[in-house]
Parts: structure tokens; sequence; C-alpha cells
């Protein structure tokens, strides 16, 4: 372990926080979004579909730009973007102004995340452990943070610039310092060669694992989306108390990914992904039959401990299945982020609308039990590129004789 890699660690998790810090000052503002610049009902879902419609299409076009551009440098020039639109978002006055911030942010976000993702894969095999949860916790930790200071700023009914502007002030100077410190894995170069030159994702190998990524998306977005609306509507509870469930799910997400690497190293990841799946699952079961609030509670608290593993651990598993071409995998990877993300709302919504909002609960935990079909997908793969032999298992290699 040297100083570089942990340097390296370190300001990798400082761009998920940020990020985290971002993505949840834009989602829980959205009411007061609308007010500004007059957004009709009938319009905010158009507005909504496009900001992951166009970070699908950042990713794709990072996949693209990895083969000619450092995923570091990609990442330092596009958080940036993130913030100074997040701050557009804020200070504009007409519906272009939303629609130019909200595009800027959707395609800056889909580069972020791809870069972001593909420098802790290439990170987590140079550490030869599992540390990606890591830092998925420190998203989780920022989104935690992102929603405190924004009840703030709607507590205390300030403009949106004036909530945005300072955050952005402090946040875009320390992430361009931390950026100094980011790390290309120079061993995943190494690993393409031995790989062959001509190495390549193929999707059919990458398709269960795009699958399980667009399950995990639609139960956060169940959760983000009609956590409050449930409790409320279906349970009973006052609406002070149905703003607590997302927070309860976001605190869990945290803890769950601040011990899971510990689980990845000790029971190896398919177990964990196993585990989590059922978890969700039994979330999902105890949500749709709570006789009341506080048991819909205990349902989104398994919630958040349930699916909190299941993002990172796909991203480490297409970092393992390609490893010679670790950054295309992630990047188109990330892309099945965005539709899990537009099928959940909608999905549920709809579900709940035709039907019920309890039955609706019925079919993502379905869908996350789909997952277990999957799981030795999260296991080592055996060598499709002129090896023969296995890739050792994460729990596996963090057993090496460096004790690492």
């Amino acid at each position: 372990m040297t100083d570089v890699l942990r340097r390296g660690r370190a300001s990798l998790a400082f761009s998920f926080l940020v990020q985290g810090v971002a993505f949840a000052l834009l989602v829980t503002r959205i009411p007061a979004i609308q007010d500004r610049y007059g957004v009709s009902d009938a319009l905010l879902p158009a507005f909504l579909a496009a900001v992951p419609i166009l970070a699908g299409v950042g990713s794709v076009t990072t996949e693209r730009l990895v083969k000619r551009v450092r995923p570091s440098l990609l990442l330092r020039w596009s958080q940036p973007v993130v913030l100074l639109a997040l701050l557009g978002v804020g200070a504009g006055e007409r519906m272009v102004e939303l629609g130019v911030a909200l595009a800027a942010f959707g395609l800056a976000v889909g580069v972020l995340d791809a870069s972001m993702n593909m420098l802790g894969v290439s990170l987590q095999r140079s550490y030869g452990r599992s540390i990606m949860l890591s830092f998925h916790a420190a998203y989780s930790l920022g989104g935690i943070a992102g929603a405190s200071l924004a009840w703030v700023g709607a507590h205390w009914d300030l403009a949106l610039w004036v909530s945005y502007l300072p955050v952005v002030a402090v946040l875009l100077p320390a992430m361009l310092v931390g950026s100094r410190w980011y790390v290309d894995d120079e061993a995943a170069s190494a690993v393409a060669e031995k790989a062959g030159e001509g190495q390549v994702v193929v999707f059919k190998w990458l398709l269960p694992l795009c699958l399980v990524m667009t399950v995990a998306y639609i139960g956060d977005s169940t959760v983000s989306n009609w956590s409050a609306k449930y409790l409320k509507d279906v349970l009973g509870s006052s609406e002070q108390m149905a703003t607590v469930p997302y927070n309860v799910y976001m605190v869990t997400t945290l803890l769950g990914r601040a011990i899971g690497d510990l689980g990845v190293r000790r029971f190896g990841a398919v177990s964990v992904v196993r585990g989590g799946a059922l978890v969700a699952a039994c979330g999902f079961a105890v949500v749709a039959v709570a006789p009341g609030a506080w048991v819909g509670m205990l349902g989104f608290t398994l919630l958040g401990l349930g699916l909190c593993v299941l993002v990172p651990q796909t991203f480490a598993a297409a970092g393992r299945l390609f490893p010679g071409a670790s950054d295309a995998a992630v990047a188109r990877l990330n892309v099945f982020n965005y539709v899990g993300f537009l099928i959940g709302s909608p999905l549920v919504g709809a579900l709940g609308d035709a039907w019920s909002y309890r039955g609706a609960m019925v079919v993502p935990m379905v869908l996350v039990l789909v997952t277990l079909v999957y799981a030795r997908s999260f296991a080592p793969q055996p060598d499709r590129y002129g090896g023969g032999h296995e890739r050792p298992r994460t729990a596996d290699v963090g057993r090496g004789s460096n004790g690492l």
C-alpha cells in the first residue's frame, strides 16, 4: 500500500460525497424549482425524465472518450460542470434557462458517474481487496448532507440560488484541489495488454449485471419517489412523519455500505449480493403488508440495508469480468442505472393508480428476488481471454500474504 493509493482513495471518496450533495440538492428541491419557473404538473415529468436520459448519453459518450482521455481527467472536469449546472438551475428565471441547466447537469452527471466508478474499480484492483462499497458510502453521506441543506433552505424560505451558491462556492474549489490526487490504475493497462489488445465487452456476458443494476435502481427510485406518499396516504401517517422514511433509508444505506466491504472480504461478493437481495425483498414485503406507519418504517429500513450493496458490487463485478476493458464495461453498465431510474417511479405510480399501492410494492419485491438467479455473475469468472484459470475472488485476494 502506498501513499499515492491512499490519497487517490480519499480524493475519489470526496468526489462521491460531492456528487451525493449535488444530486440531493437538486431532487429534494423539485417543488421549489417547479414554482420558480412555473413548470406545470403535466410538463414536469418531461423535465425530470430528460436528466437520466441525457445522463445515459453522457455515460455512452464516456465509453468512447476513455479510449483517448484518462478517466481521472474526465472526472476532474465533469464535476465542476455538474456543480455549476446546479447553480444555474437555482439562478435562472426563464424555462429555457432551466432546460439548458438541466441538460448540462444530465450530460455531465453521466460522464461523472461513469468515470467515478471506473476509478473506483481500478483502485479496488490496485488495493487487492473490496473497497468499492466505501465510495458509495461517501455518496450516501453526501446525499444525507445535501438533503439536510435542502431542508434548511426550504425551512428558511431561501431562494434557490441563495441555497446553492454557498455549497458550490465551498465544494468546487475543494474538489479541484482534491482532484490532483486521482489515481488512474497503471495495473489496468498491464492487464489489458495481457488479455490482448482486441479485448472487447461482450454484452451477453454483461447482461446479467445490467439486469441487476436496473432492478437495484427500480427499488431505489421506488423509495425516493413513493415512500412519503405511501406512508401518508396508505398507512395514515402525519405529513411530518411521511418525510422520515427516505431519511431512514439513506442512513441505513450509509451504514450498510460502511460495513459492506468487510462482508465481501469475509464471505465473498456472491453471498453479500444474495443476502442483500433477500433483505431488500423482505423490506418490500413488510412495506406491502404493514398495518401502520411504524411497521412501514421498519420495511424501509430493511430496504436501505438490502439494496445498498447491489450497485457497488455490480460495478466491481463488471471490472472483474472484463479486466482488460473495465472502463468500457463500467460505462456501459452505468447506463442501466438510468434505465432503472426511468422505469421505477412510473411503474409504481401506474400500478398504484390502476391496482393499489400495496400491490405495487410487490412488483419491485419480485424483481429484487430475480437478483438471486444472477448472483453467480458476481463470482470469479473463467478467464475467457486466454489463461484458462479463474480470477481470484475479492474475498480471497484480501487474504493474501500482504495481509491487506
